[in-house]
């Protein structure tokens, strides 16, 4: 039994209340009814029906820890960000997550996997918020609520729907890339730990002199890839449903702390305007072989949240969260996102999210920013300065900290994102990659997935996969109708 050299300290309610007795209701004798007056159980109760938030509608279920970045290479020449300088040494915080699982879905299921950074530099905080995969499934932000639709609960039967799946998916052939990747072995790795991470999206970076390239985010694994095959997943599902959590919190406990090498792609304007496909779609990579990463860097998790719900649940990313020197770019899907990240945790969470202790930066904040609910930091130093302009000392803009301008192309139209678009070159040489034995588990992931689905829906899904490569579309037929013999 545990022994304590100093007494415990005093129970109390919120209002600082001493309590005097935490186990029984205030009641009319032994039997009878319980009083209203009872402000201990009022408060305890009230209190236990608000401890819960909105989860989020997508990446709801999820795991993170605290962290440092650390530079070890030079792309100073590119970007005066103070947190990219060589030796910079940044503390931040990570959150993995599945996008289409509920708060209480299994950790061990074909999904893809977030990969939320938050960086608290010296000049705000940086937000760069991915996947594990480097594409996703959609270019346009406007078909996302769509697609997010497909992956949640049918309205009648809620029940998840492969029907809904494969229909939005047969009917979007930009969705292919993000496909192969999610059924391939990439889609069930076995821990955070053992994944890559991406920005995914084509960032901007930019120096002192007003030059800008556009650049792409990788932090690959140091631990290695380890994936589960669909049935070594049900069985770790069958055990616990908190795998990740497991993994991640055991491993930093023990002191195992997981590490990534941070890479950049680089890419010149010019090189972007002679890039035979835009280079600005979440739908497609950038060749290494033509945009070679470059190693700046090591992304280190080595601390354990104290208090999941404050660190973790309502630890707020958004990718327009940006510092000086990291830009955005003419990305359709992050110019989206920019807005809908922090309307969403300004719903979820509240008007002030950002300063709650986990999302505040670690440098002065100074705005002009007004009242709503839970307002519970101070004024600023000087009250009368509430507005701006004003000749009260209140702070000012600077504009040696402006971007330089981004370049647009073109009038302003609603342009078919798919006329033109190659959509299977790029999962055509993904497919070509694989090894048979990696080749036939995609098949028979994908077939799995599709058990039930009606089969003119299976068939056009099936046509797109013989655009990508012939034998990637017989694969999946004959796995398919190998699980279900009336396709």
């Amino acid at each position: 039994m545990p022994t304590h050299d100093t007494p415990p300290p005093r129970l109390t309610t919120s209002s600082g209340a001493s309590v005097a007795e935490n186990q029984n209701s205030l009641t009319v004798g032994a039997r009878g009814p319980i009083l209203m007056q009872d402000w201990q159980l009022i408060e305890k109760l009230a209190h236990q029906n608000r401890e819960r938030i909105p989860e989020r509608v997508v990446h709801a279920k999820g795991w993170g820890a605290h962290g440092m970045l650390r530079i070890t290479g030079d792309i100073s020449h590119l970007t005066c960000a103070d947190v990219l300088q060589p030796g910079a040494e940044t503390p931040m915080i990570a959150r993995f997550s599945t996008v289409a699982g509920e708060l209480g879905a299994a950790d061990h299921e074909r999904d893809v996997r977030g990969f939320a950074l938050k960086f608290y530099t010296d000049e705000g905080n940086w937000d760069l918020v991915g996947n594990n995969s480097p594409v996703f499934f959609v270019r346009d932000p406007l078909k996302f609520p769509d697609f997010i639709h497909t992956q949640k609960r049918h309205p009648r039967t809620n029940l998840r729907s492969a029907t809904a799946m494969w229909d939005f998916w047969s009917l979007s052939p930009e969705s292919l890339h993000q496909v192969t990747i999610l059924f391939s072995d990439r889609g069930l790795p076995v821990s955070p730990m053992h994944m890559n991470g991406y920005g995914s999206h084509a960032y901007s970076l930019w120096n002192d002199k007003g030059g800008r390239v556009w650049v792409k985010f990788h932090f690959k694994t140091r631990q290695g890839h380890r994936h589960y095959t669909n049935a070594e997943a049900e069985e770790v599902v069958g055990r616990t449903r908190e795998g990740y959590q497991e993994a991640l919190f055991g491993a930093i406990e023990a002191g195992e702390f997981p590490q990534w090498t941070v890479q950049v792609q680089i890419m010149t304007q010019d090189q972007a305007d002679a890039c035979p496909f835009n280079p600005f779609d979440l739908t497609k990579v950038w060749p290494h072989a033509d945009f070679p990463p470059i190693e700046i860097g090591i992304l280190e998790l080595n601390r354990n949240p104290e208090n999941y719900f404050a660190e973790i649940e309502q630890l707020a990313f958004s990718p327009s969260n940006v510092v000086r020197g990291i830009g955005h770019s003419p990305d359709r899907m992050l110019q989206g996102r920019i807005f809908s990240y922090a309307d969403a945790h300004r719903y979820r969470l509240g008007t002030h999210y950002e300063s709650l202790p986990v999302n505040r930066p670690h440098c002065p904040v100074h705005h002009y920013h007004k009242d709503g609910a839970m307002r519970f930091f101070d004024n600023m130093p000087n009250p009368d300065a509430y507005y701006e302009p004003n000749s009260f000392g209140g702070p000012m803009e600077d504009r040696s900290f402006t971007e330089p301008p981004l370049d647009l192309y073109g009038p302003a139209a609603r342009f078919d994102h798919r006329d033109g678009n190659d959509d299977f070159s790029q999962p055509r040489a993904l497919f070509l990659l694989f090894d048979d034995e990696q080749k036939d588990r995609l098949f028979a992931n994908i077939a799995a997935a599709m058990c039930g689905v009606p089969a003119w829906i299976s068939e056009r899904q099936i046509e797109l996969f013989r655009q990508v490569h012939p034998d990637f579309g017989a694969g999946v037929s004959v796995a398919l109708d190998a699980l279900d013999p009336q396709f």
